[in-house]
């Protein structure tokens, strides 16, 4: 390529600062030398520049090919990504940046619960609904899927919050996380109105993936970590010392109780002691993080002491399954 491979992160916020923690997480460190710029690098990923962008110009710079990777949040995407497949979704649970785009109405509204009410509403007041927005591409087809195709939508940048009250729309779409804004302004949720669950998703353009083999083998390894370390979280690694007359004898005893199996099954090796005492072994297995109490209780329940509980990093499958999507998806 003339230039380096280009993945843009959120550049202030909230969103900023748990996209730079996960991918340090994943083992993608950013190097930032001068806190000021607006430029870093993945010493993992050689060759690749970081950028910092705002969310919706990350999406734009993905999709006119100017930046070949983002994280940004699926609002934006589905706000800004276009119609004409520009940009590939590669991972759309990266598990940080979670909220809500919802309906949002007065709390005076006390007959209205629920997006068939807004119809009646709207026949009462004898004209469209004005509905304040910053996400028009993603409220409309919600809205027509309602039976509302007819509401006008106002476009608004900043706080949406006071719109009703001073009276230029009667409801909004914004997004929510904990609600406590919304109760603030005497708002309140639809029950059916929510428009979009989003989190952050990592994004990539498509033709540059099809076109430039190193940018595929990023992607790649971006999946490969990502995956490895969102797999590892829910599981711990545990070991204990178990007496028996053989690794398969021990095994049986395993493969007996509910929770300790493993993922394929336990790795079982002899113990060298001092005194030589035969028959002992250290026992391995990964289990869910939730089922570790059950786990001890049925290692004890077998024989087994010593156990050690260890953290897991990273747990690899032969393929990352996103991967293998994104491969389908570029055909």
């Amino acid at each position: 390529m003339s230039r380096p491979i280009r993945f843009s992160l959120p550049s202030k916020g909230r969103l900023s600062e748990d996209s730079i923690a996960f991918l340090t997480a994943c083992g993608f460190n950013i190097y930032k030398p001068n806190p000021r710029q607006y430029e870093a690098a993945i010493p993992a990923l050689p060759g690749v520049s970081v950028l910092f962008q705002r969310p919706t110009d990350i999406v734009i710079s993905v999709r006119n090919g100017s930046v070949d990777f983002g994280i940004t949040g699926l609002d934006v995407l589905t706000e800004h990504g276009g119609p004409n497949g520009a940009i590939l979704p590669i991972h759309t649970a990266l598990g940080f940046g979670s909220c809500a785009l919802n309906v949002i109405v007065p709390e005076t509204w006390i007959t209205v619960s629920e997006m068939a009410d807004l119809k009646r509403i709207q026949a009462e007041l004898g004209r469209p609904l004005r509905v304040a927005t910053k996400f028009p591409n993603a409220a409309k087809p919600f809205f027509a899927e309602c039976g509302l195709a007819d509401v006008t939508f106002i476009e608004a940048e900043g706080t949406l919050e006071i719109a009703p009250t001073i009276g230029y729309a009667d409801l909004i779409t914004d997004l929510v996380s904990s609600g406590q804004t919304l109760r603030d302004n005497r708002l309140k949720l639809l029950t059916d109105g929510q428009i979009l669950a989003s989190q952050a998703v990592l994004i990539a353009n498509h033709a540059a993936l099809k076109a430039d083999s190193a940018i595929l083998a990023i992607a790649r390894q971006l999946l490969e970590f990502i995956e490895a370390y969102q797999r590892a979280q829910n599981n711990v690694s545990v070991f204990a010392n178990m007496r028996g007359k053989s690794p398969k004898a021990i095994a049986a005893k395993v493969f007996s109780q509910k929770t300790i199996g493993g993922l394929n099954g336990p790795t079982i090796s002899n113990i060298i002691r001092k005194d030589s005492e035969p028959n002992w072994y250290a026992l391995h297995i990964v289990v869910h993080r939730d089922e570790l109490f059950a786990a001890i209780n049925e290692l004890r329940d077998i024989g087994g002491s010593g156990v050690v509980v260890a953290p897991v990093t990273y747990i690899f499958e032969e393929e990352p399954p996103r991967y293998k999507a994104m491969l389908e998806a570029l055909k």
